[in-house]
Formats: structure tokens, sequence, C-alpha cells
């Protein structure tokens, strides 16, 4: 990428100069610029914006917030430890020390559930609300809310209303049946590294002074757009464009510099891709953004899962206490959901013989996650898993029920239909009889 904004540009035609500022700098906006759409009747919303920390590959249930010591050894390993939270009757992984402290601000739901174990299928249920079948592809969440909650329905944001960081979730199209204008704009990049090089926006090497410069050679070899002024295309393109500069000079681009944040907090979310995902995460939500997605990977551990563990959980810890704090020191948790999991959980039983070395398979009989803000208590436990985790023994979810209550939460009716191209009248969420439910999260929903 590099190469191609430090050397390409010069190079090209003019044409494909138009092209490279307008469409390059501008598609982050381009999808999702206002236009016509079917929109669900306005509901009371407790909750303006959703961070979703998708931990790619599944998180394990046992090493984290559903702990079996008693379980033993082939099914807890060297993590066979709990700690209290500052709630009392809430133990969680001994790894995770910080989320302990902040248990008063977020519920575990420890009984999710699907029956899935295979990554494409089981992201897709957890991310659309709907099991995979024959029919179409629905949206995930972050498509429904870009919907509901973006350009269509009045947001008036610079910024996309459907962010990840860093890159898409990949497993199946985000957007679905909706089409590529609810897609996210995925950023690119790193945000531990300076400077983050966001896809359209940050580039290495180039200073404002040369973007300037680029932007007046375009204005002098666009002679056909100088004589074409009154063209309404060409204004909407002379408008798209100052928009994109908007972002790459202006002020709202500078949300993607952390640089500007203050030192001490960003070593407290912690200096590594994660950590400084959250934090820019929180920026995001203080422009108003409506859907964030933190992809991180790494959480499919077949292998020598307890030496990934010992890496992966510290920064976890580090990183979504530090969000859930901040966010509560600056008043917005009550009006941010933070739905943190994977598409499944993973083997209690641990494969301890070769090439395994101690490694865990996919788990979607009974697997957990995390809720907080946003409308959603804390210091709650949801369900019950058995005596090690193989199966729900009390108060199943099910992914739609996780889903409905958040688009409940957003201000969107779950009830509600979805504007599909062909006319089909399909639902956010299953209706009655057509899947298992163990109903809405009534329960934790204030």
């Amino acid at each position: 990428m590099d190469e191609q904004y430090n050397s390409g540009i010069p190079n090209k035609t003019r044409r494909d100069l138009r092209r490279c500022v307008i469409f390059g700098a501008t598609a982050l906006m381009l999808f999702n610029w206002p236009g016509s759409s079917a929109q669900a009747d306005p509901k009371p919303a407790r909750a303006k914006s959703v961070i979703q920390i998708w931990l790619w590959g599944g998180l394990s249930q046992l090493d984290t917030f559903d702990p079996k010591p008693e379980a033993g050894h082939d099914y807890c390993g060297p993590l066979n430890k709990t700690i209290a939270t500052n709630v009392p009757g809430i133990r969680i992984g001994q790894k995770l020390p910080l989320l302990a402290q902040q248990a008063d601000k977020y519920s575990v739901i420890r009984s999710m559930t699907h029956g899935i174990s295979s990554h494409e299928t089981a992201a897709y249920a957890v991310q659309t609300g709907h099991m995979p079948d024959d029919g179409p592809v629905y949206p995930s969440v972050g498509a429904v809310v870009s919907l509901y909650k973006g350009y269509d329905a009045g947001y008036t944001g610079m910024l996309p209303p459907y962010i990840t960081i860093t890159e898409s979730q990949g497993r199946f199209p985000e957007s679905g049946f909706l089409g590529w204008r609810y897609s996210p704009f995925c950023t690119g990049g790193d945000p531990n590294k300076t400077p983050f090089l966001v896809e359209g926006i940050v580039a290495a090497g180039i200073s404002a002074q040369r973007q300037n410069e680029r932007r007046a050679l375009l204005h002098n070899l666009d002679t056909l757009g100088r004589k074409m002024s009154d063209n309404p295309q060409f204004k909407k393109m002379d408008e798209y464009e100052n928009k994109a500069y908007e972002l790459i000079l202006g002020d709202e681009g500078k949300v993607f510099d952390l640089s500007t944040e203050d030192s001490d907090l960003r070593d407290k979310y912690g200096r590594n891709t994660f950590g400084q995902s959250c934090l820019l995460a929180r920026r995001l939500v203080e422009r108003g953004v409506p859907f964030i997605t933190i992809n991180y990977k790494g959480w499919d551990t077949h292998k020598q899962h307890f030496q990934t563990m010992n890496k992966m959980l510290p920064e976890l810890d580090n990183g979504l206490a530090a969000l859930l704090q901040d966010l509560s020191d600056r008043g917005l948790l009550d009006t941010t959901i933070v739905w943190c999991g994977g598409e499944f959980g993973h083997t209690p039983k641990i494969d301890w013989e070769a090439p395994w070395n101690g490694g865990r398979g996919h788990w979607g009989d009974v697997f957990s996650i995390i809720v907080a803000g946003g409308g959603f208590q804390g210091g709650r436990v949801v369900g019950a898993s058995n005596e090690k985790g193989m199966a729900v023994k009390e108060r199943p979810v099910y992914p739609w029920d996780l889903t409905g209550s958040i688009y409940e939460l957003m201000g969107i009716d779950p009830d509600g239909f979805l504007p599909h191209p062909e006319g089909l009248k399909l639902r956010l969420t299953p209706g009655p009889g057509e899947a298992k439910s163990g109903g809405r999260l009534k329960e934790i929903m204030k």
C-alpha cells in the first residue's frame, strides 16, 4: 500500500487521478451516502452505539468467564484457579484480574448455544442472529444498525456509521442482501503503530502540504470538470471530494491519530494492536459512530492452547477493562453497548496428544460472552453450563435472543422486517416457531 501512495499517483492519467482521490479517499463514505432505503419506525433507544469485540476463532469458556476448577486437569489444564470479582458470588478465570474489578459493569452469559462447530456457519449465526441455510444471506448486526441508524436515518457524521478495526471479519459478506452500501469501512493498518495507516485517509510519508499539492495538480489537470462546473454529476463529485479532504486533512480524520491521547492512558489500554483498537473504538463512540467492530484474531487454538492464552488473555484483560472504565468515566457506558465474544466456545476436554499438545477444538453446544452498557445491567450472570462446561444446564441463550436484545436497546424493532431487493418479507429475528429461543435478555435489560 505504501508504494502505491508514494510513487503510483503521479504517473496516473487525468481520469485515474480523479478516480484515485474521489473513490480511493471517499470509498468509506460513498457506500453509505444518503439514499433511499426502508426504515423502521422510530423506537425509544437506550443505546446510541455498539462496540463489538469479535474474538475471531472463539473464546474458551472454561479459561475465562465460566471456569470449572473442580472438573480436573483434563478440562482445566494449568488454568485451574478462579478469582473473585468485585461482585459477590461471581468468579472468573485467573488470567483476568483487571476484568474481575470491572464485573459490576458487565454481565456474563454462560449459556450461549447454537450447536454449530464450523467457523463460517457459527460466525454467520452469531453475527446475523439467523441460522445458516440455503435461503437469503442475512446482514450482520452492524449492517442492520448501519441501515437503521446510519445515513438513511439522519446520521450526519463524516465518519462511516459502521467501522471495523482493522480488517473484515471475512467469514461471510457482512452486508448480506442489503448490499454494499451497508458494508463496514475497514481501517486496515495497525493502531499501535505511528502513523496508523488508515485506508484512504492516512498514508505513509504523505504530509498535509503534499496532499494539498496533489489536490492542486488534480484540479489543474481537470479541464473537463472546470468547463462543466454546472453539471449536476460533477457538482456531486466535487461535494464528495470536499468531504474526502475534510476527512484526510480536517478534524474528523484526526480521530485516528492516537498520538494525541494521554500516554498513560494508552499504556493502560495496552501498547498492542488490540489495546489501541479499544482506545480507538472509544474515540469513535465519542464522534457518534453507531457500530464499531474490533476484529481480534488468534483465538482458534487447536494447538498449544495454553501458551497462546498466556499471551492473549492479559491483552484482553488490559484492553477490555480499560475500555469499560474509560467509557464509564466519560459518561458513555450508559449509551454504549459493549459486546465481547466469538462464534463459539472451545472443547471443554483438552487434547493433550501430539500434534495438539494441549489444544482445544470448536464447541458450539455452550459458550460464554459478556455484554455491558447501553441498557444492559452489570454484575449479573445469565444461564449456566453443566459441571464440565459441556452443555447448557439452565436458561439457553440463542444468537437471535442476543441480537434481538441489542436491536431493542438500539431502538430498532427486533420483530420488524428488513428491506429485500426482491421484496421478500424477512424478519430481523426469527419469528415464533421459526427457531428455538430462550427469549430476549430481559433479566439484564434496564
